[in-house]
């Protein structure tokens, strides 16, 4: 035991605990990257419908084979896009179309360090992203050409400053704008990847805590006026450039044919209960999920830490 508390308190120091984890997230999500056939249907489409922006040279419209594929924004083709062209490989083999989403599952792993070191101490986050690189659903998402690992990425560096703007929020200084523009771009990048998702994740939470706290400072904080106007200017150029080339079909089929069904019941044989993903979390999440069932009780009694009660909301 203490040999591997020497060896913990040596990876805690500087930058070798970010080392040590880029190998382990490497060792965890790029085994069987370029061997595994597509096993996911979604992931044939996505990737199917860059290899098509890359041979017609069309990177703002979306088209799968004949039909437009109008339920995600244009964020993570232009990243498989990106990352086709400089792996300079056949359009027809697959393995660089998942790039984007090994890369966005390493950055989650060292998102994690870095915001868990901030919030508690060294060891904390070290121990957070070694949990999240063996975490059993990451894994699965780092090699499939999708979007949801791209879009973690974004979404923990989003919270992330968000949550060190809480912790921040009873001083001002000049120091605070470089969280609030991480906040607001990380933001919008993930629209651009998925739609409305993230900024309806940051809304809740914002909720939560000034409901939780009975104060509104965290809105203060956060600058929303000039922050939605850096996001409008993310969003803006794409949006309108895809909404005249499809007569505004995009914005129809995107938000009420996908977005919108989805908040309001099961599609495309996804449907399940409540209370489903509460009783997978103990699988998808191992091992993280048994530390969690394990140290809840005693977060509970902390909730009153600004730390905790972010991290709870």
């Amino acid at each position: 035991m203490q040999a591997v508390l020497g060896i913990v308190e040596k990876l805690e120091q500087g930058k070798r605990a970010y080392l040590f984890l880029l190998l382990i997230g490497l060792l965890f999500f790029l085994p069987g990257l370029s061997q595994m056939p597509p096993t996911d249907r979604d992931e044939s489409r996505f990737a199917q419908a860059t290899k098509q922006m890359l041979e017609t040279g069309n990177y703002v419209d979306i088209r799968f084979q004949e039909v437009p594929r109008y339920k995600k924004p244009i964020g993570i083709y232009w990243l498989q896009a990106a990352a086709v062209k400089l792996a300079d490989q056949p359009l027809d083999v697959v393995w660089p179309y998942r790039i984007p989403s090994s890369l966005g599952a390493l950055a989650t792993v060292l998102l994690t360090c870095f915001f868990g070191r901030r919030f508690f101490n060294r060891r904390t986050g070290l121990l957070a992203g070694l949990l999240v690189a063996s975490c059993l659903l990451l894994g699965v998402e780092a090699r499939l050409a999708k979007t949801d690992a791209a879009l973690l990425a974004t979404i923990v560096t989003m919270q992330g400053a968000l949550g060190l703007l809480y912790l921040e929020r009873h001083e001002w200084h000049k120091g605070r704008w470089p969280l609030v523009l991480l906040f607001w771009i990380a933001c919008g990048a993930g629209v651009l990847i998925k739609g409305p998702l993230p900024p309806v994740i940051a809304l809740a939470t914002i909720l939560t805590l000034a409901l939780a706290d009975r104060q509104l400072k965290l809105i203060r904080t956060i600058s929303p006026l000039p922050g939605l106007l850096l996001l409008t200017a993310i969003v803006l150029p794409w949006f309108v450039a895809i909404q005249n080339a499809t007569g505004g079909a995009f914005m129809q089929k995107a938000f009420y044919g996908d977005f919108l069904p989805k908040l309001l019941a099961g599609q495309e044989s996804h449907g399940a209960p409540p209370g489903y993903y509460l009783l997978l979390f103990p699988v998808l999440f191992w091992p993280g999920s048994l530390l969690v069932v394990r140290y809840l009780p005693n977060l509970w009694q902390r909730r009153s830490e600004d730390a905790v009660r972010f991290l709870f909301a």
